[in-house]
């Protein structure tokens, strides 16, 4: 496996924006996508905040060009990786072989939650339409249906680091020479499934998360799309236009520690690291900025706190967490969170942890606070950390 692998286009939705121009702008502004819950129907309405996109379904389909009877996770998806496709100037995708490959957890269940409303209330059969695209390979299969992508198409689902390991294996399809390029991220929508599931964990925030705080509370759940397109380096040099970056390194590690906490110490979290800076040919002290998986719960802050201080010891890079604005937006969070790191190799910026008040004490390091720019960013390292211990690192670098 050789040869670079290019950034040459970003696509993203989220509670802070409905395009790669307006997070960017959130993200300057300091202006977090939390909020009540609007266009969920949950009897945690009132009690939990969440960070939705602030489009109701029929508003997603018209920008999608999608009808509006689908899964609002495909809807999403549709959205970002199109801005993706249009931003990479690839023209004659057909004439290459192109991947789509994206990740999700929840797949259709909002509207399988529907229908079993529905099928319940009004002892009816129901919409048998609102359930044929449940799982989670079918929103895959609907957006690069959408896409017109048919040389390769794959879902990855390994819960919060899902999107950031399509891009990886996006990545090693390239360098194998098995794809020219690949759209590649993830996407999910809010559902009553994630809120409860979560709501019973007993880690979401009544309140707005506060990532990486003493005093942190929990999470705040989010929904959203983000998705880059990945190019070879014949492909980089036809499109005759700068590239956001190169994804120089990536890996995946499991420490198998809990189906729902990460290992006290960061075990995962370490060795995704570590290996992903072998796989870039980098030494700690070369990543400039840290995009942390920083959830807001007790566990994982303190965990991937504990594997940065394991790597880094004694000369911490600025990091924070993006969450602090998006929420947990889960199989899409690796995606979104890989668009805003090529956006920080690009313009040389660090995005400010929101809400931060007090620095975890167990840790002689803390994130930052306020939003930079012009600063030496060559080399930026992001974390998506999931259930079950996997954990993917992926390395954004100056092309």
């Amino acid at each position: 496996m050789s040869g670079k692998v290019y950034i040459a286009g970003v696509g993203v939705i989220s509670a802070i924006g409905n395009n790669v121009e307006e997070c960017l702008h959130a993200l300057q502004n300091e202006e977090a996508g939390m909020n009540n819950i609007k266009y969920l129907k949950t009897v945690h309405a009132n009690e939990l905040p969440v960070a939705e996109v602030k489009l109701n379904n029929d508003e997603l389909a018209v920008k999608a060009g999608l009808s509006s009877k689908i899964s609002r996770t495909a809807l999403l998806s549709a959205i970002a990786a199109k801005e993706a496709l249009n931003d990479s100037t690839i023209t004659g995708i057909n004439n290459l072989r192109t991947g789509f490959i994206s990740a999700n957890t929840v797949g259709g269940i909002d509207k399988t939650e529907n229908f079993y409303h529905d099928y319940f209330k009004e002892n009816k059969p129901g919409n048998l339409h609102d359930v044929v695209n449940h799982e989670c390979g079918s929103i895959t299969e609907l957006v690069a249906g959408h896409l017109n992508i048919n040389a390769y198409t794959t879902t990855i689902s390994t819960a919060c680091s899902s999107s950031a390991s399509s891009i990886m294996h996006a990545a090693r399809l390239i360098k194998a020479g098995m794809l020219d390029a690949a759209i590649a991220g993830g996407v999910d929508a809010l559902t009553k499934f994630t809120l409860n599931g979560f709501n019973t964990l007993l880690i979401l925030d009544t309140a707005f998360c506060k990532p990486f705080d003493e005093n942190r509370n929990g999470l705040n759940l989010g929904e959203g799309a983000g998705y880059v397109v990945l190019v070879s380096e014949k492909i980089a040099a036809q499109l005759k236009r700068e590239m956001y970056c190169e994804l120089k390194g990536y890996a995946n590690a499991n420490d198998a520690y809990h189906q729902t906490a990460s290992s006290p110490e960061g075990n995962g979290s370490f060795l995704a690291m570590q290996q992903a800076l072998q796989k870039a040919n980098l030494q700690p002290d070369d990543i400039d900025y840290i995009n942390l998986h920083g959830t807001g719960t007790q566990n994982n802050d303190g965990a991937e706190g504990t594997a940065i201080e394991r790597l880094f010891n004694p000369a911490y890079p600025k990091m924070s967490s993006t969450k602090s604005f998006t929420g947990h937006t889960l199989g899409a969070s690796g995606g979104i969170e890989a668009v805003f790191s090529a956006l920080s190799v690009k313009h040389n910026y660090v995005y400010p942890n929101l809400r931060l008040q007090t620095p975890i004490k167990d840790f002689p390091f803390s994130a930052e606070r306020n939003f930079l720019k012009d600063q030496r960013i060559n080399n930026v390292l992001s974390n998506s950390f999931g259930f079950g211990g996997n954990c993917t690192s992926l390395i954004f670098s100056k092309a």
